[in-house]
């Protein structure tokens, strides 16, 4: 299995081949600042900058970060030069979330070559590796945005999952259990999930734990190969970093991309709250 997860120093390698991969630069926080301030004070030689808000998601509603449209997505990748044929290495500024959504988003819309930069900018400047400020004109990609190509949850197969697989929630263990809510209006989880926070998942160095380790922890909560698995969270940011976790622990994944913003759009749908 090639791993989803590529490290500085092989970047910086494969930067200095004759193919280099397409770099996109995802920073971004939820409620901000702009992810492309930082970008314009230093980023990675050859990156892009890529809004996860108006590139990586649709306008809001249902959920805070539904799929952005295929036509939106494609234009987008191939303004950065994602081609189908070129590798592709996203990173963030983060922990990892908005750079491991992107990867998702590659994933789901078909192209076959894309990998996240293990412990994102943090990594690459630990390393003392060269940051720029100057921004490419990258040579317009030909990707071709073809949905379908990762699993995806809607909130009735959610609710199912819960129910009768294993449904993993990537948020904080407080907000599981509904003790607290600050982004949405209604605190709580969906009845018969279980709580895996994906800070549990980093090391202290920010990078995602070794593949044994993750898969162990997989498997101390029910995620075993050939597990039906799926994972949300609060808009399908930071469950899509679940995701590629299990991937990277060889467990194959769905991502409810409305997540919990969507599910509470429903008053009919059940809430639970507790561990």
């Amino acid at each position: 299995m090639v791993s989803p997860l590529v490290s500085d120093s092989d970047l910086a390698a494969a930067m200095r081949s004759a193919t280099p991969p397409a770099l996109l630069d995802v920073r971004w926080e939820l409620g901000g600042p702009p992810g492309v301030e930082g970008y314009r004070r230093g980023h990675i030689p050859g990156a892009v900058y890529t809004d996860l808000d108006r590139e990586l998601a649709g306008p809001p509603g249902p959920g805070r970060h539904p799929l952005p449209d295929a036509r939106v997505f494609e234009a987008a990748m191939r303004a950065h030069g994602v081609s189908r044929e070129r590798p592709v290495v996203v990173y963030d500024g983060g922990a990892g979330a908005a750079a491991a959504r992107a990867w998702w988003d590659l994933r789901y819309y078909g192209h076959p070559d894309v990998r996240v930069l293990d412990g994102g900018l943090a990594a690459w400047r630990a390393a003392v590796r060269p940051l720029t400020t100057e921004e490419p004109a990258p040579v317009a990609g030909d990707f071709t945005a073809s949905p379908g190509h990762m699993p995806l949850l809607d909130a009735g197969d959610a609710g199912r999952l819960a129910a009768e697989g294993l449904l993993l929630d990537a948020r904080a263990a407080p907000r599981f259990r509904g003790e607290v809510e600050p982004v949405d209006p209604v605190a709580g989880h969906i009845p018969g999930a279980r709580s895996l926070p994906v800070a549990g998942l980093l090391g202290d160095s920010g990078l995602l734990l070794p593949a044994d380790d993750l898969r162990a922890r997989f498997e101390a909560i029910g995620a075993h190969p050939g597990t039906t698995v799926g994972a949300y969270c609060g808009s399908g940011v930071t469950a899509a970093q679940e995701v590629l976790a299990l991937a990277v622990a060889g467990i194959d994944a769905a991502l409810y991309v409305g997540s919990w913003s969507d599910w509470i759009t429903d008053p009919r749908r059940p809430i639970a709250t507790g561990d």
